[in-house]
């Protein structure tokens, strides 16, 4: 299954490198799109994965939320190795 997980972290200059290693760490499988979306390919729930993350969250006004991806997609990037990355994975 593949999750993308976004956040909204507040406060700027917090250290936020325990989060980072935690989603890495989820599965050894995963893309960092966005400065706050991660595409992470797991066998864990999306409650899972957010009772994991949710530690690492520094501030008490920070956003965390997990979907699951499902069906189809569609998009433009100019990294074809991250094209090559979503077309590897099952939805």
């Amino acid at each position: 299954m593949v999750y993308i997980i976004s956040y909204k972290l507040q406060r700027p200059g917090q250290d936020y490198s325990d989060l980072y290693n935690a989603i890495k760490n989820i599965s050894g499988t995963y893309w960092h799109h966005t400065t706050s979306a991660w595409l992470v390919e797991t066998n864990l729930s999306a409650q899972q994965i957010f009772e994991t993350l949710f530690p690492f969250i520094v501030d008490d006004n920070d956003e965390l939320i997990i979907f699951r991806l499902q069906g189809e997609w569609w998009g433009r990037l100019t990294d074809q190795s991250n094209l090559s990355w979503l077309r590897g994975r099952s939805f």
